[in-house]
């Protein structure tokens, strides 16, 4: 209960979601130190500890050049290279933020993310919708609240007990918290009797 879509079924044609594809992020790659001129290197994607897919960069000032394999269902691999261009503007505090400028035709768009299909583009060109823009008022209160357990070193999921306030944080701070959390579960209770109601038809 309360999962993501619950108490609803999703409608053929609704888009894919971000989480869908991989994500090329150019501020994770820039905290790691690898967006210098001349610099070439591999960028892989794990998940549950199983690599997943990668890529090949090499980076000059104005743009990375991207190296990879791609294949549709059924289809040969494809082995792709070509450049992304990049955009820099200055910080409020000194240095420079990198973006990507999205490479798909027609589009340019200056972004932080790009997601790969059979080229990498824009979230945008590829109409990608976030996971939290497919929530009910039921997922997105438990979602919030679920941060906040997880703040609160709580076991995850509003079903299960609350614990107390942990050690080192201010009383103030997890009074605070704790009437964020209640306001949340409660609305997320509240989503699920009426999800029920509805359901045996009393609402």
């Amino acid at each position: 209960m309360g999962g993501m879509g619950s108490g609803r079924a999703w409608y053929y044609g609704a888009k894919d979601l971000t989480e869908d594809y991989l994500a090329l992020d150019i501020r994770r790659l820039n905290k790691a130190g690898v967006l210098k001129p001349g610099k070439s290197f591999g960028w892989s994607w794990l998940r549950n500890g199983e690599k997943i897919g990668s890529i090949n960069i090499s980076v000059s000032r104005d743009k990375v050049d991207l190296n990879y394999r791609s294949r549709s269902q059924g289809e040969d691999w494809d082995s792709l290279n070509y450049p992304v261009y990049l955009s820099w503007t200055e910080c409020n505090y000194g240095g420079q933020r990198p973006w990507f400028l999205c490479p798909a035709r027609g589009c340019g768009r200056r972004v932080a993310v790009l997601f790969g299909g059979k080229v990498y583009a824009c979230r945008h060109c590829y109409q990608l919708a976030y996971p939290s823009q497919r929530e009910n008022v039921c997922d997105r209160s438990s979602r919030r609240a679920d941060k906040i357990r997880d703040r609160l070193g709580w076991e995850q999921g509003i079903l299960n007990s609350t614990g107390g306030r942990p050690k080192g944080m201010h009383w103030k701070t997890y009074f605070r918290l704790r009437h964020e959390y209640d306001c949340y579960s409660d609305r997320s209770y509240a989503a699920i009797a009426r999800f029920l109601w509805i359901k045996v038809g009393l609402y």
